[in-house]
């Protein structure tokens, strides 16, 4: 019997690793996480893990927006200050995340004083490049979504296109950003990176909204009406529009721009000091424009390299309407925990939404998802730890595991090529499906029989060795869905820790000692 078995490896040198700088949106402070939170950070998630499984150096940011009218009001009818709903949220969605077992390695808050130190020193540098100017903006203005409309598009009733909620006429002083002066620059980008915007579906959607003219874009408020805000450095009146003071968060936390610098300091000298650009944008489709139409033009006015790609996913609805707080019709992800545990709602995010497309939730449909992870997986993983625990009184053999080698090499083919192209719904099906053909394996090897028949033994030594080489492989496959779990069941095979995706194939395992454990998907408790 061995002791089980250690995966550490020496680090890697940092300058020869592949380096993946992954956010999500950071989410508005006026209420709790729910559902669609909770797909855009566990998917994020996934690919994070996924990215650390293939040995890159990963930064994974996500954190909360404070700033904003919404925020003003929200905390004035709560009798609260801004601050105090600020820290109320954040800590709500930071024990959230812990709780679904998100990996990020920053969580950025806008009313931190280094994030405010760099809007400053982003709106300086535009300023002094004269990508900024000031003017009377007349027309209509929407509270809720914190930002302004033209007549044609607020209509007769002059309801906000985008919520639906009455607008009101102001006529005020604004700061603007020269965004015009950037549409041919954006749209020859996209169109010579086809694959910036993913799914297509989004990118013809925002080269559509491109073949209009594009408007300059206000990025300040009047403090008269909104003294939330981050202060524009040329203008103490003003603050900046709640939208670019979140959007410079990816920035912030790269570490990229020095706050002592001025506005021409281009940033750190060493690129290895930074983790800027980012590498991949997560976020819903809804806030698609502001990530690829605002965002990569303010970087260019900037003389900042723009992110390398941006993924826009679907909503979850519910009866064909978006979940949404302000309708009423949210799930909690942690409702869902209590019963299912943290990894079975992973798992049913991950594999039942098509990433970029919409998916609708039902109980049924949870319920069903769940089922296979429990009935198809677990099942493996119970059947075989039992049978080496009964025939091999617990050590997995020293035999040839070679049983399943074909089914695994396309599996590991077939998830990294879809890893790779963001599609993880599909990776997750492909390592089911490798599940579910150990399963077969075992009703055709028939190991019960083999360990009744002594001149068989040899031919049960190679079954229970090959199954014992699927499970490892299928830790390393379902880690990035269901992290806790595959670390129990990497224990449970001898292993320290779920090895990364290329050990899986080879670290030995002849000789472990396995350990029965509780099912890794039990029946919930009703």
């Amino acid at each position: 019997m061995r002791s089980p078995q250690s995966l550490i490896e020496p680090p890697l040198n940092h300058t020869q690793m592949t380096r993946r700088y992954l956010t999500t949106p950071i989410y508005y402070a006026t209420g709790d996480p729910h559902l669609g939170h909770a797909y855009t950070t566990v998917l994020t998630d996934a690919l994070a893990r996924y990215y650390r499984q293939t040995g890159a150096d990963v930064r994974f940011l996500t954190g909360t927006d404070e700033h904003g009218q919404k925020m003003q009001e929200t905390a004035a009818k709560r009798d609260m200050t801004p601050i105090q709903l600020a820290d109320q949220m954040a800590a709500s969605f930071d024990a959230a995340w812990r709780d679904l077992n998100i990996s990020h390695d920053r969580f950025i808050r806008t009313t931190e004083p280094e994030h405010i130190g760099v809007v400053t020193t982003f709106l300086e540098r535009l300023w002094a490049k004269g990508q900024i100017y000031d003017d009377m903006y007349t027309g209509w203005y929407c509270i809720h979504e914190e930002r302004y409309w033209t007549e044609k598009e607020v209509g007769a009733e002059r309801l906000c296109p985008d919520c639906q909620r009455p607008v009101e006429f102001v006529k005020e002083k604004n700061y603007f950003f020269r965004m015009s002066d950037y549409q041919d620059r954006l749209i020859q980008h996209i169109e010579a990176n086809p694959n910036w915007i993913v799914p297509a579906t989004r990118r013809n959607e925002i080269l559509g909204f491109l073949k209009q003219p594009l408007q300059d874009l206000s990025i300040s408020r009047p403090k008269s009406r909104l003294s939330w805000g981050v202060t524009l450095p040329f203008d103490s009146d003003h603050v900046c529009y709640v939208w670019v003071d979140a959007l410079i968060n990816y920035v912030t936390a790269s570490g990229l721009l020095d706050i002592d610098g001025g506005p021409d300091q281009p940033g750190f000298s060493d690129p290895g000091d930074s983790w800027w650009p980012a590498s991949l944008h997560v976020m819903g489709k809804d806030i698609i424009t502001t990530h690829a139409v605002y965002w990569p033009t303010l970087l260019m006015a900037a003389d900042l390299a723009l992110p390398e790609q941006i993924l826009a996913h679907g909503w979850w609805v519910m009866e064909e309407t978006k979940m949404s707080k302000s309708l009423g019709n949210v799930v909690d992800p942690l409702e869902l925990r209590e019963d299912y545990g943290t990894d079975g709602v992973r798992w049913y995010l991950l594999r039942d939404m098509p990433t970029g497309s919409d998916a609708s939730y039902t109980p049924e449909r949870f319920q069903a998802r769940y089922d296979e992870i429990a009935n198809v997986f677990g099942n493996l993983a119970n059947r075989t730890i039992s049978m080496i625990s009964k025939y091999r009184d617990g050590i997995i053999p020293e035999a040839a595991d070679n049983g399943l080698d074909a089914d695994i090499e396309s599996t590991m083919r077939a998830v990294t090529d879809h890893m790779d192209a963001l599609r993880v719904h599909d990776a997750m099906a492909a390592a089911m499906e490798l599940a579910r053909a150990a399963n077969g394996y075992v009703d055709t090897r028939e190991p019960w029989a083999q360990a009744k028949d002594p001149t068989r033994s040899e031919y049960l030594d190679e079954t229970l060795a090959s199954l014992a080489r699927v499970l490892t492989v299928l830790t390393a496959l379902f880690l990035p869905a269901t992290p806790q779990k595959m670390a129990d069941l990497a224990r449970q095979l001898g292993l320290e820790a779920v090895p990364t995706l290329e050990q899986a194939r080879s670290v030995p395992l002849g000789g472990l000692e396995v350990q029965k454990g509780p099912p890794l998907f039990p029946r919930p408790d009703r």
